[in-house]
């Protein structure tokens, strides 16, 4: 499943990127917010990283806020999440390829649709390389639960 959330200074990005997704006819749980009231991007992170979470081995989500970077920080505190700036396509596909990114983090101010978009489709795209790319992301993990 895939799950798009965005704050406040986001909340433009992600009505253009709905819709994109939805002429894509591609299938997704609009997570909020809808209004530009002003709201604290950890809790949206919150929100989309337990979704993600319940299977994050499938599950896909896209984050944005003002720049990307405060969505990318709240979200990698999660357990079995991989969130990924990504600001062209090259770094979409290599956060899937080489470090099986689960969440893209976006920055509205930062990027503009068209390149959003491509980005998007890129993520969703992309498979994970696996071989010396999972040895890697063991060690994460590994490291994540040694800090608990």
């Amino acid at each position: 499943m895939l799950f798009i959330a965005s704050d406040h200074a986001g909340v433009e990005l992600k009505q253009l990127l709905t819709q994109y997704l939805t002429n894509q006819q591609i299938h997704f749980e609009d997570l909020g917010v809808h209004t530009k009231n002003n709201v604290d991007y950890p809790d949206i992170a919150d929100t989309l990283c337990n979704k993600i979470a319940k299977n994050y081995e499938s599950n896909r989500g896209i984050l944005i806020c003002g720049s990307g970077i405060g969505m990318s920080i709240a979200a990698n505190r999660y357990y079995n999440i991989r969130a990924a700036l990504c600001t062209d396509p090259y770094m979409a596909s290599v956060a899937r390829k080489h470090n099986d990114a689960n969440v893209l983090c976006l920055g509205a101010r930062v990027i503009g649709i068209g390149v959003a978009e491509t980005i998007v489709m890129t993520f969703l795209h992309e498979s994970f390389d696996g071989g010396r790319h999972h040895t890697r992301i063991q060690k994460l993990t590994n490291q994540r639960s040694n800090n608990e």
